[in-house]
């Protein structure tokens, strides 16, 4: 079976798993860490070499205080909590998004972790935090403006200046919760992903849903804009009457 290199989950529903069982949305944040942990595993153990999770958006500081201050305190605390499970599995951790918007405690966590990391040879996780697809282009071109000498821009100077210009375009992104949305995740990277989209909400996404995507995705045929065995002719080659 064909094995995407780069999945990227759009971990929905943790809220709506929480509402719909008497809880406070909180819990189901602490559910979809579980889920985010058992994921991981299958995908590693799967052969996947780089997964991204969206973790919070740019958009999500819309969310109230408490939800927002719960969240950062829990990645905060899960991150350097589970670096014996990064350890195990041998995860590389980086990050895509605005570190500077973060608060101390987080961003430092956060540089902790990447810089412990940085040697392990297994899957790399990239966490997909406080990021949004628009806002890591126009950061990537601001970059490239600084660094610029003058010449033509080209797709490839942006890719450099990207957040983790490392990281390969998506292959498959799977959203879970029902909904059939972007939002805004790493639009870039996304160019000619495969979409899956789960019914399951987060929390209880799991390894059998994990497989059932990747399956899906081995049976596609992707031609990235072109048709098998046509002749593909030159850039400014045809002439329209």
């Amino acid at each position: 079976m064909t094995v995407p290199e780069h999945v990227g989950i759009i971990m929905d529903g943790n809220g709506r798993w929480a509402t719909a069982r008497g809880l406070d949305r909180t819990k189901g944040h602490l559910e979809g860490l579980k889920a985010a942990r058992r994921v991981t595993k299958a995908a590693s153990d799967a052969g996947v070499k780089f997964l991204s999770l969206y973790v919070f958006s740019t958009e999500n500081w819309k969310r109230s205080t408490q939800e927002v201050g719960f969240l950062m305190g829990l990645v905060a605390l899960h991150l350097e909590k589970e670096f014996d499970f990064y350890r195990e599995l041998g995860l590389k951790v980086v990050h895509s998004g605005d570190r500077d918007a973060l608060a101390p405690e987080v961003r430092r966590t956060l540089e902790r972790v990447i810089t412990r990391t940085a040697n392990h040879t297994g899957m790399t996780i990239n966490l997909v935090l406080n990021h949004g697809g628009r806002d890591e282009i126009v950061r990537a071109v601001n970059r490239w403006t600084k660094a610029a000498t003058g010449k033509a821009f080209v797709a490839a100077d942006l890719r450099r200046h990207l957040d983790v210009p490392e990281l390969p375009d998506l292959d498959l992104m799977i959203r879970t919760g029902g909904e059939m949305r972007l939002s805004n995740f790493l639009l870039w990277q996304a160019a000619y992903a495969e979409f899956v989209f789960s019914a399951q909400l987060w929390p209880d996404f799991g390894e059998a849903d994990l497989r059932a995507a990747l399956k899906e995705y081995a049976g596609r045929g992707r031609r990235f804009g072109a048709i098998p065995g046509a002749t593909v002719p030159g850039p400014g080659s045809l002439l329209l009457n």
